[in-house]
């Protein structure tokens, strides 16, 4: 049986981006997934081996020679197949690690690239290293169309490089999972005491400076002393932007403010909102956002590679200019006042993810994929 090994950072990104894939791929070939130790139960009963590194999010020599030289042993002793690394530093460490160990296929993904955003040296940097990935792996697969556009025009991938499956996307959305149910929504609400008639702007992912969030708490304020019935949940783990500091920023307002930490039951508050918002200066793909579309829920979010490809503008969502307080508070005032156009491009959202993005196309495409590189000769 031939051997396959994913390797992610955090174990939440295989649960989240490869479950479809694992379980599907467990049936055919031996799977192992090497990840961060903290949260492995995550994973347990995807049918796959689970192999622990700890991997180091941030630049951390020492942890990452450490993790490295493991990567190297581990590949040699099990004698892969295939490779497939998500995620940048995991790229980084697990081509190369891979390509000294003599794995024959390395299989690397694109999610979206750290040096967006950044300037100067580190960006400068940051590159070199996306394009040592692409220089040590096989074959490249990128999560949306926007993002290998993106890569193209800055030099990292050559135009002949760069498969995106489908419409984009890594897992793309269960809409059997993530869909409309009133009994949830108003179980949820009444969770985080929110009355029926408020509506709920809702934010899921991590939070940080990134994600938008300091223009989102900012908006927030401004939405607030003009829509008396809004509030905004915020869902995700805390990085570099505490929501201590959100509250600060809020004010008086912070009453209306709700906190969820990490959730391995996303739709639940997808289900419960009335707009998602996700206001990121840099995003590979808007995963989350075609999974809130599935549930109905549209979405205003920056008009930025990766999120321009979830959402169709005006139509199932608003894009708005990154960094635009002025603009994203009043995107989220028309669709807190305006019910009929929020329901109706709900609707749109959830018909565009059905038809574009449904997990099923992806797992096919990604099986596809793996089926092609294990089985030639």
């Amino acid at each position: 049986m031939k051997k396959l090994c994913v390797v992610a950072t955090i174990p939440e990104v295989v649960h989240s981006f490869m479950q479809g894939h694992i379980l599907a791929s467990s049936k055919k070939w031996q799977v192992t997934i090497v990840s961060n130790p903290s949260g492995a139960e995550i994973i347990s009963g995807m049918g796959a081996q689970f192999e622990p590194i700890s991997f180091y999010r941030k630049m951390s020599p020492m942890h990452d020679l450490r993790a490295f030289i493991q990567l190297i042993l581990f590949f040699r002793r099990e004698r892969f197949d295939l490779v497939h690394s998500i995620m940048p530093k995991t790229g980084l460490l697990a081509m190369l690690a891979a390509r000294i160990a003599g794995v024959p296929r390395r299989v690397h993904t694109f999610t979206g690239q750290v040096w967006a955003n950044k300037y100067g040296w580190q960006r400068r940097l940051l590159k070199i290293f996306d394009k040592l990935i692409v220089s040590f792996a096989t074959h490249l697969i990128v999560d949306s169309p926007s993002q290998r556009d993106f890569l193209i025009r800055e030099g990292v991938l050559p135009p002949n490089k760069g498969q995106v499956i489908g419409n984009g996307s890594i897992c793309g959305v269960d809409t059997q999972r993530f869909k409309p149910d009133v009994a949830i929504r108003q179980a949820v609400r009444a969770e985080l005491l929110v009355k029926p008639e408020q509506t709920v702007v809702l934010f899921l992912g991590r939070l940080n400076v990134d994600k938008g969030i300091p223009e989102l708490a900012q908006a927030f304020v401004n939405l607030a002393e003009q829509a008396e019935d809004v509030v905004l949940i915020l869902v995700g783990a805390e990085e570099n932007f505490p929501f201590a500091r959100v509250q600060e920023i809020c004010g008086i307002h912070h009453d209306r403010l709700r906190r969820v930490s990490f959730t391995t039951t996303p739709e639940r508050y997808m289900i419960a909102a009335d707009i998602f918002c996700l206001p990121s200066h840099r995003e590979g793909f808007g995963q989350v956002i075609i999974e809130a579309a599935a549930c109905e829920v549209p979405s205003v979010a920056n008009a930025i590679y990766g999120i321009s490809d979830a959402v169709e503008d005006g139509k199932t969502g608003l894009l708005c200019q990154t960094g635009n307080i002025a603009m994203l508070t009043q995107y989220l005032l028309m669709l807190v006042k305006n019910t009929e156009l929020r329901v109706a491009m709900g609707k749109a959202a959830r018909e565009r993810a059905i038809n574009l993005f449904s997990s099923q196309k992806i797992t096919d495409g990604m099986n596809a994929i793996y089926k092609e590189l294990l089985e030639q000769h």
